[in-house]
């Protein structure tokens, strides 16, 4: 974003699920609107699907000259709970994070999560589902792209068993 004309990013609160709504309305009134969406990985019915959710649930970042802008609409807006503010002045977004956010996109737009598991192995993991779940185990190491190796404690001994790294957590 160029500041050269006075333009930085401030954060609006949206409504439940407004996301969408808000930056539409926003964006009708003139103002520069970024919404931050990743593509979240939804199981259901057997089945395996991604959509796309908002980064940030609840806030998007708008660009405005407060200055120059009318500002005080942004708080009337459709979609909008409330301009994010510092008192009675809007809250700045720091230089640098906008675009460190969107140097993570990929060439749909989407923001690129880091899908590894932080665990080290020997790290202890308890799963969170299925057929072993509440079971304590250690982390043996990353299977494939959607699977963790742990061991679990099975009839005094432990017995590898590959989860989808969702079902894992940190004991």
């Amino acid at each position: 974003m160029n500041n050269v004309d006075g333009t930085r990013w401030y954060v609006v609160q949206t409504q439940v699920n407004g996301e969408a709504r808000a930056a539409q309305n926003l964006l009708r009134q003139g103002y520069q609107v970024y919404v931050p969406r990743y593509l979240k990985r939804r199981r259901h019915a057997r089945k395996v699907d991604f959509i796309a959710k908002p980064l940030f649930p609840r806030y998007i970042f708008v660009a405005i000259d407060v200055t120059a802008h009318r500002w005080r609409s942004i708080q009337s807006t459709f979609g909008v709970s409330r301009l994010v503010t510092n008192g009675d002045d809007p809250a700045m977004v720091p230089d640098g994070v906008i675009s460190t956010i969107q140097a993570r996109e990929d060439e749909k737009g989407f923001i690129r999560l880091d899908s590894r598991p932080a665990f080290a192995p020997g790290d202890k993991v308890r799963v969170l589902a299925g057929a072993f779940m509440d079971s304590a185990g250690l982390f043996n190491g990353i299977a494939d792209n959607d699977r963790v190796s742990i061991l679990l404690d099975m009839l005094g001994r432990k017995v590898r068993v590959l989860l989808n790294a969702e079902l894992v957590a940190a004991a």
